[in-house]
């Protein structure tokens, strides 16, 4: 019945997208102020999810794991092309950066309301609770 449980699977990939993002915008706030700084930014989880966890298939997370491949799964940081730049060459504006931490919150929330909902169902499926 649970031969695939990729519902967890997806729900760490999303809350360790929503930490990664996280630190990306805590570092954009940080650099606010410095000459230069261009605002960044990681792709958006569904891009990530349907490109690399999709190709991969199965994932050894540890040494001890047979058949899977030990890859760790990467984010990859781009630079964000909209919005003003200040007369010092600076792209961040804290406001966005605010707007991309609620949003962060929020997806993170998302992922550990989806694992709840998972370890839920094997729960009751396996007859505890």
């Amino acid at each position: 019945m649970f031969k695939n449980l990729d519902i967890f699977r997806m729900s760490h990939a999303m809350a360790l997208h929503a930490g990664t993002r996280q630190s990306v915008i805590a570092q954009n706030m940080a650099n606010a102020d410095t000459p230069g700084y261009a605002a960044r930014d990681i792709k958006p989880f569904q891009a990530v999810f349907d490109t690399e966890l999709q190709a991969h298939g199965l994932r050894a997370t540890r040494p001890g794991h047979l058949h899977g491949s030990s890859a760790e799964l990467q984010f990859d940081i781009i630079t964000r092309r909209e919005g003003l730049n200040d007369p010092n060459g600076n792209s961040v504006s804290l406001e966005t950066e605010m707007l991309n931490a609620v949003d962060v919150k929020r997806q993170h929330d998302r992922a550990l309301a989806i694992y709840k909902s998972g370890l839920g169902v094997l729960r009751s499926a396996l007859g505890r609770r």
